[in-house]
């Protein structure tokens, strides 16, 4: 399977707006009136293509995204001062966070980000005006009218970012799906090997009378940043997150020798090349696999110096549930300090 089939985060989209109808040339004829005036009718407006977000949607593998899609045109004006009727306006629904952009310059056009919310991103061409327009006190009788305005034909990218209050993070096969399929109603594929998921899963967790959105985001490893293991598409996904959860895998510590505190600081090195911001949202460090440890004072050490680094760690056990309550309550502090921080972000980057 090649990488291009893996994904379903990213779309190309041809969008064709109707062009405009016509204007009419027509002269009034009637019996007793031989020489009527005027009376072509405008042309239609072209119809526009909108994307529209829509929360029930995941992803943009969806068939109405075919690779071109084109709007109605308007249509011609008729005799009698009739205009046109409108071209039909062709709506296309896509997940809540996806990114639009002309895929010609590069620019972002729109981030739907809202549910409902929506975006024009081609126009349709205005309708030609008919002859009943042209006409002066010196000039009764004209014979032109406006041919109709093509509709705009933009060539588009679309890129999902999910949006996510919480996003999991950690090398491949830590436990973040195990841990996801734990607190919340999501099946993502787990299995005793590394990089079972493929593409980032969202669960709702509830806590109390709190809800909050969870991403699974694929293992990412050294060099993720730069795209190695498609880590780059990963990372994306867990940008708009306000607190990341970073698993380690105590088992493969205690089982393979690994240092925990070495995969804790390469994580953290691919999410500050990624995106600086990302090395100063806040965190929670989760030691997974707690069931596989039979000496659990082995992970003292390195607890006290992820603790000395000014990180909250907590062992858990993604398979057994273990440690995992404390776990979310945690997460539950920490998104409302990340939502009383976020005004006094925005009153600091003020003008």
């Amino acid at each position: 399977m090649s990488s291009s089939e893996l994904f379903i985060d990213e779309a190309k989209l041809s969008a064709r707006a109707g062009d405009g109808g016509d204007g009419c040339v027509s002269l009034r004829r009637e019996k007793y009136v031989p020489r009527g005036g005027p009376d072509g009718g405008d042309g239609g407006r072209g119809g526009d293509v909108v994307l529209r977000a829509d929360r029930n949607l995941a992803t943009l593998q969806d068939p109405q995204l075919r690779r071109e899609v084109r709007a109605g045109h308007g249509e011609p004006g008729a005799g009698g001062r009739k205009s046109g009727r409108d071209g039909a306006r062709l709506e296309l629904r896509v997940p809540v966070g996806t990114l639009v952009y002309d895929a010609a310059t590069g620019e972002l056009l729109a981030d739907l980000s809202r549910d409902g919310e929506s975006r024009v991103v081609a126009r349709g061409g205005r309708g030609g005006r008919g002859n009943a327009c042209f006409a002066t006190p010196t000039r009764q009788t004209p014979e032109q009218a406006e041919r109709g305005r093509p509709g705009q034909w933009r060539e588009l990218r679309l890129s999902l970012k999910l949006l996510a209050d919480v996003g999991l993070v950690g090398f491949p096969n830590a436990g973040k799906s195990t841990l996801l399929r734990r607190i919340s109603a999501a099946r993502p594929r787990v299995a005793p090997y590394p990089f079972t998921t493929l593409i980032p899963t969202l669960g709702v967790v509830e806590q109390g009378e709190r809800r909050f959105a969870v991403a699974d985001i694929p293992g990412l490893i050294p060099g993720a940043s730069r795209g190695v293991g498609l880590g780059d598409r990963f990372l994306r996904h867990i940008e708009r997150t306000r607190v990341l959860v970073h698993l380690l895998d105590a088992g493969a510590a205690l089982l393979e020798g690994r240092d925990l505190v070495a995969d804790w600081e390469a994580i953290r090195a691919e999410l500050g090349s990624y995106e600086p911001a990302l090395a100063l949202r806040g965190e929670v460090v989760a030691l997974n696999k707690l069931d596989l440890v039979a000496d659990r004072s082995a992970l003292d050490g390195v607890e006290a110096e992820l603790r000395r680094r000014g990180r909250q760690v907590f062992r858990i056990s993604g398979a057994t549930g273990e440690g995992v309550p404390a776990l979310l309550r945690a997460l539950v502090h920490a998104l409302d300090a990340a939502d009383a921080a976020r005004p006094a972000d925005a009153a600091r980057e003020a003008p």
